[in-house]
């Protein structure tokens, strides 16, 4: 029986666990953010729509009808044009009956080379969810990172995907800002939540990978990541600042010290109740051995 091709190592959202992978492209169009490994080794490019469909009908084959959730990889899959985007999404729905949610990593970037009738015909072809990572909302850790996008592109981006009627998961790195913009990261990016109001929120912990840029800064002295009580305390200024109109919030991911759960601004007193008895040693944390990416 023929397998789905994968090419390199895969990488997803948490929350897409359970869906199919598809990968349309190969590696990340940007590739330059200076924390991440991810993609690396990959030399970006899209993969002919044969190859995806293919992969759909070997998917089928394999999985059955009962898929309900579809994550197209790789890194910023929506830079694909339209002409990509419409047989993929149609034979995604043709395939598996079942489906109700599509979805794929994005960055500000890509979304505003979209124009709003094309992000409007994605959402109709069922593409719902995108995830995108400012990582932080404070312009000079943007730059230190090399997001490649500014507080405001994030936000124009955001509002180009919700006219559109797609839905936002962002996602926010603790300790991106170093120890010396670590009270200013945690503020603005909390301040980016609320205006770019995304339907999901979740807060990951940089780990400094062996290789990158970042690691190469710390080793020389110029990156110093806060440690546990300072992203604590990066993480209770966002809850206590972040003021979207309902989102979802978490920091469930494995990198994180603390799980936390709930929705903002809803359950912010809660959260920040849980965060202090942490601060204060009533909450026994993450050991360092089970943390990681």
């Amino acid at each position: 029986m023929n397998e789905v091709r994968y090419e390199g190592q895969i990488y997803r959202p948490p929350s897409e666990a359970n869906s199919f992978i598809l990968q349309a492209t190969v590696g990340c169009s940007w590739n330059h953010c200076t924390y991440c490994d991810m993609y690396r080794a990959k030399q970006f490019r899209v993969r002919e729509v044969e190859q995806t469909l293919d992969d759909l009908r070997i998917a089928r084959e394999t999985l059955g009808d009962g898929v309900d959730k579809i994550f197209v990889a790789d890194g910023d899959a929506l830079i694909m044009e339209l002409d990509h985007w419409r047989p993929i999404l149609a034979a995604c729905r043709a395939t598996f009956p079942r489906l109700r949610r599509v979805s794929a990593y994005a960055t500000a970037m890509n979304i505003r080379t979209k124009t709003p009738d094309e992000l409007a015909e994605l959402r109709r072809l069922g593409l719902t969810l995108l995830y995108i990572g400012p990582e932080s909302g404070d312009d000079e850790t943007m730059k230190r990172i090399a997001k490649g996008a500014s507080f405001a592109d994030h936000v124009d981006a955001a509002r180009l995907a919700r006219d559109a009627g797609i839905k936002l998961s962002t996602i926010f790195l603790l300790g991106a800002g170093g120890k010396d913009r670590s009270a200013e990261h945690a503020v603005a990016s909390a301040r980016l939540a609320t205006e770019m109001d995304p339907r999901f929120v979740s807060l990951l912990t940089l780990t400094v990978i062996p290789g990158t840029p970042i690691a190469k800064l710390e080793a020389s002295g110029r990156f110093e990541l806060p440690d546990m009580e300072g992203l604590l305390r990066e993480t209770r200024a966002f809850i206590e600042t972040a003021a979207p109109s309902d989102a979802i919030f978490r920091t469930n991911h494995a990198s994180n010290y603390l799980p936390l759960a709930g929705r903002l601004p809803r359950d912010r007193e809660r959260l920040l109740s849980v965060l202090d008895a942490a601060l204060a040693g009533g909450i026994p944390l993450r050991p360092e051995w089970v943390r990681g990416l």
